[in-house]
């Protein structure tokens, strides 16, 4: 399909007439940016049954139907799923589009192929930690400095444990920058396209709740060195003897801080906690 064969986003905003930061309504309107978001999944990817959350007023769900055999697009506004129902009905009709009304949180998702999607902000984190457990690839666009944070490396400034968390699940990368001019209305922020590409991580964890509870706990005192971490915060990671995991952790470990232990350091330090510490 050429570009000029695409709805245009701004015409879709008119007709929808939705469109309110108050509701965490972002609408990407840019059709450059549109129409790389389906080919940064990359070639080999499966496109059988691809998932939108936040379908908006359709300018991305107008180029995953031409990129896909199925799309089911999630969208917690009533009138703006109505509209894409609406907007889409000969797709809708052919069972090639599925319009799911509710919040992403809540909602019972289909065993989709892969996900494009323009998330809302306000919520984002908590969607992208939804999504990642599924092992699915995903194409995601955040808030830049939420996607730098997530992409990030052992020893930077925006490592933590979005960092791990993510890591643990996929190859996080961030794939292009998007101005705040891209959208209407536009954020107050720029914008940024993540990739999560799944795989398994290069170390095993005895459980993972276990270990991401461990990370959460001692990122909430990343100044301090990984010992004190671990004695400080055991309401956090559900430890019941701290100073049994020091005891038996490496030495050179404990003496680092949080932003400077790598993911199977993490792991290193999660599986010594499991067996001493619970």
């Amino acid at each position: 399909m050429t570009d000029s064969e695409y709805r245009d986003p701004d015409g879709l905003i008119r007709r929808a007439k939705r469109g309110e930061p108050a509701l965490d309504q972002h609408f990407l309107v840019d059709d450059r940016v549109l129409d790389r978001m389906p080919t940064r999944l990359g070639a080999a990817v499966d496109r059988t049954h691809l998932l939108e959350i936040g379908g908006g007023t359709g300018a991305l769900t107008d180029r995953l139907l031409a990129a896909g055999d199925r799309v089911t697009v999630v969208e917690r506004d009533p009138e703006l799923a109505g509209f894409l129902r609406r907007e889409f009905t000969d797709a809708v009709e052919t069972d090639r589009l599925t319009v799911v009304e509710g919040d992403a949180l809540d909602v019972s998702l289909p065993d989709f192929s892969a996900c494009v999607s323009n998330l809302p902000y306000g919520v984002s984190s908590e969607i992208a930690f939804r999504l990642l457990p599924t092992k699915r690839p995903l194409l995601l666009m955040f808030q830049r400095e939420f996607a730098a944070r997530m992409a990030a490396d052992a020893g930077t400034d925006e490592y933590g444990r979005l960092s791990v968390t993510a890591g643990h699940y996929a190859d996080v990368e961030l794939v292009e920058t998007v101005p705040k001019e891209a959208f209407d209305p536009q954020p107050r922020v720029e914008s940024a396209l993540v990739r999560c590409t799944p795989r398994d991580p290069e170390y095993a964890v005895p459980d993972d709740e276990f270990f991401m509870d461990l990370v959460t706990a001692c990122f909430t005192q990343r100044r301090k060195t990984m010992r004190n971490a671990v004695r400080n915060t055991t309401h956090i990671s559900g430890l019941a003897d701290g100073d049994a995991v020091v005891d038996a952790a490496d030495e050179s470990l404990l003496s680092k801080r949080a932003g400077d232990v790598t993911p199977a350091e993490f792991a290193e330090l999660a599986t010594v906690a499991w067996e001493v510490g619970r």
